[in-house]
């Protein structure tokens, strides 16, 4: 799943420190919500990343880099109907889809039959300790719990190899004394984090930020910078 694109719904501002969430009914209602919405949502996000030059640039930087790491496979976490992940093999990588939600692994399977998609959430992935060359998690974080991020954090870095690749794309809360700030994304409950935030958060969980990339919203986007931040499991 995929929250930036198609854009959701005007909203008004919402700060929130997200301490009471319900975890498994807070799974339940995106993954209901995603379901009941994913040939629409798929239809709106076709051709997205060709209407993004510099989100297209990034998950083909990741591709250089898990290749010349030795190209190990990848997941992308919250592949929705797997455009993402079809780049990504294009791009040279042995890469699977995972998704939360039942009915968006149904499309993705269904466009890209040569490609694996399962079910699974970011904090739960059904993969080997250390398998892993690469994980993407594009716009797929906006739904997790801002308590839940380092349990995230965690399972990324348990699926990696030493020196693995990661790359997180979300939208940017811009207030420098900020965490996290919830919107009313239109599929379901999201948010919008702090970089240093979550620059700090992988660091706690052992990865290393390798760059930073903070872009102004384009036209027809809501009006929130988006981060990219790609960063390589630490280890020694």
């Amino acid at each position: 799943m995929r929250g930036a694109r198609p854009e959701p719904a005007p909203a008004g501002p919402g700060r929130t420190t997200v301490r009471g969430h319900d975890r498994a009914d807070s799974v339940r209602t995106t993954r209901s919500s995603y379901d009941a919405v994913a040939e629409r949502y798929a239809e709106l996000s076709a051709g997205s990343l060709a209407a993004a030059p510099l989100d297209r640039a990034l998950p083909a930087a990741f591709a250089d880099l898990v290749r010349a790491d030795g190209a190990g496979p990848v997941v992308d976490v919250g592949c929705g109907p797997g455009q993402v992940t079809a780049r990504l093999r294009t791009l040279g990588l042995m890469a699977t889809g995972v998704d939360l939600s039942p009915a968006m692994i149904d499309l993705a399977r269904a466009a890209h039959p040569d490609l694996r998609f399962t079910v699974g959430s970011t904090t739960a992935l059904d993969v080997a300790d250390g398998a892993l060359g690469g994980v993407l998690a594009r716009y797929s974080l906006i739904h997790t719990p801002p308590e839940r991020l380092p349990e995230a954090f965690a399972e990324f870095r348990r699926v990696l190899a030493p020196g693995g690749r990661l790359l997180l794309a979300f939208p940017a809360l811009d207030d420098p004394d900020g965490v996290a700030e919830a919107f009313d994304h239109k599929v379901a409950l999201a948010h919008r984090f702090s970089p240093d935030h979550v620059a700090r958060l992988l660091r706690d969980a052992g990865f290393e930020e390798t760059a930073r990339l903070l872009r102004a919203p384009e036209e027809g986007e809501r009006g929130f910078p988006q981060a990219h931040l790609p960063a390589r499991r630490a280890d020694g």
